[in-house]
């Protein structure tokens, strides 16, 4: 196996699909946008779905492909949420760019066909007025720009703007594909991942590949190349299992002295609460023992909890009302009076 070798690229970038077939686990986007490549006809895009999932990587492969390296730059415009993009952006610097109309010569065996992508990542932070400007310019300039819109939230995008793109829902990387690609990365780099490790390493990053690919570069910066589950775990920000399963211990004792020590011990060790809800969650809904109806009263809990997180609540009392509140769902004890 090859050694460790440092690197300054991140890996995220380092083993970016450099073509649309390469995408993982998109199987009905990838099938109908390679169709699309061949006849280098596209309509405008929207790709929306979890982070993570490839949307990004897609567009950039498929402008790549159509233009190839040469004249990606003067045909392709990227703009995301760290770039100006309010309404006044939108009536100039993308106005003017859609604007151009540019040639069909090839070069190099690529298509370049004769229109220039605008990449808007991101597109659900744009403002409403904003987006409204969109529709003239997408109109406007159809014959020679088209517009990829990529959002994690299809809902904050306006509807005469979707209405005018083919869209595509890129789904969650299942842990069999997030795995043998984890894997593959690891053998690159040189690296020992056992299975536990890896089932952990899916686990912790929910679907997000790259996500995934983070923890693990950070993990080997860390502690070198052979990486257990417990590396990832304190990499990812992650409580360990024990800690929120010793909560619902807590809890489960019916004594609300034992369970505030457990929830001061956890306050005290620094651990975010909103992960530790999160969490929490999953061990709720994954227990056997546990009641459907109380684990309804926790869930409602864990929902009201994390809101008032978000609000800026103190993390310690929400906490402790997330503990009481599982202590009187578990023995079911009445709801105090509402006024």
């Amino acid at each position: 196996m090859a050694p460790l070798v440092p690197s300054s690229q991140p890996w995220v970038e380092k083993y970016r699909p450099r073509q649309v077939k390469d995408v993982a686990h998109q199987e009905e986007v990838v099938r109908v946008l390679t169709n699309t490549l061949e006849t280098a006809d596209l309509p405008h895009m929207l790709f929306y779905g979890p982070p993570g999932t490839g949307k990004t990587t897609t567009a950039l492969a498929i402008a790549y492909q159509l233009y190839g390296p040469e004249l990606y730059k003067s045909r392709v415009l990227e703009l995301n949420a760290s770039d100006e993009r309010g309404i006044n952006v939108v009536r100039t610097k993308i106005k003017d760019f859609a604007a151009v109309a540019v040639g069909s010569a090839r070069k190099g065996g690529y298509p370049c066909p004769p229109y220039k992508i605008i990449i808007l990542d991101e597109a659900d932070s744009m403002t409403e007025d904003a987006q409204n400007a969109l529709r003239r310019t997408m109109e406007t300039y159809s014959k020679v720009t088209r517009f990829f819109f990529i959002c994690n939230y299809i809902s904050r995008i306006i509807e005469p703007l979707a209405s005018r793109c083919a869209k595509f829902r890129f789904k969650p990387l299942s842990e069999d594909v997030m795995s043998n690609r984890i894997l593959h990365i690891c053998n690159e780099e040189g690296l020992t991942l056992d299975a536990q490790a890896l089932s952990t390493l899916s686990a912790i990053s929910q679907g997000d590949l790259r996500r995934a690919i983070t923890y693990l570069q950070s993990a080997a910066r860390l502690f070198g190349s052979s990486i257990s589950a417990s590396d990832l775990i304190s990499v990812s920000g992650a409580i360990p299992e024990d800690i929120v399963k010793s909560l619902l211990v807590a809890c489960k004792s019916g004594e609300f002295d034992v369970a505030n020590k457990e929830v001061s011990n956890i306050i005290a060790d620094g651990y975010p609460v909103s992960q530790l809800l999160s969490q929490f969650l999953d061990v709720i809904v994954n227990a056997d023992d546990i009641p459907d109806e109380h684990k309804a009263r926790i869930c409602r809990k864990l929902g009201e909890a994390d809101k008032c997180l978000v609000d800026g609540a103190d993390e310690y009392l929400q906490l402790l009302d997330m503990a009481s509140e599982t202590i009187r769902a578990l023995f079911n004890i009445p709801q105090g009076l509402v006024f």
